[in-house]
């Protein structure tokens, strides 16, 4: 019984708490919408490094994703996504709107969720994507598209390759 007990013990404290994780890694999906015409982008970030990065930009104490949630952390991730991720459509720069954010299932990463809209006509986009690559030298940022007709393409951005381009 007791063996039964440390079994579940063990078992159940692995969720308890988020553990230390070994690698530096952010995903990010986008996705054109030809119907809405618009950009739609989910991006998953572990929340230890994302503070890191605020802290280190003299932003402590945010607690994303917590009840302790400091009143400005929100703001605070949006102006560093706006910082370290760009995208040009067509040659031409466009802002996206932060729509908001939450915890992962792992209570790990923080998934944000972007758009640009009006997007009549989806030839060429640019992507610039630097989160966190100035905070750890192994950060990689995996980039998945989905463009018009469904067409997928792949980056992993990493220090000294940070933007790309692709056509439709």
């Amino acid at each position: 019984m007791y063996a039964l007990y440390l079994t579940a013990l063990s078992f159940f404290s692995s969720f308890a708490l988020p553990q230390a994780h070994e690698f530096h890694l952010s995903k990010t999906l986008i996705e054109y919408n030809e119907q809405e015409r618009a950009l739609q982008i989910t991006m998953h970030i572990f929340i230890d490094d994302l503070e890191e990065a605020l802290r280190q930009m003299g932003h402590d104490k945010l607690f994303i994703c917590t009840k302790k949630e400091a009143a400005d952390a929100e703001t605070q991730m949006e102006k560093y996504l706006r910082k370290q991720f760009q995208l040009s459509v067509n040659q031409r720069s466009v802002e996206y709107t932060f729509l908001g954010k939450e915890v992962s299932d792992d209570l790990m990463g923080v998934w944000c969720y972007l758009e640009v809209l009006n997007i009549d006509q989806l030839k060429q986009l640019d992507i610039s994507n630097n989160i966190l690559l100035e905070i750890y030298d192994d950060q990689k940022n995996v980039t998945q598209i989905v463009g018009p007709k469904k067409r997928e393409g792949y980056f992993i951005f990493q220090k000294g390759q940070s933007s790309d381009s692709v056509n439709f």
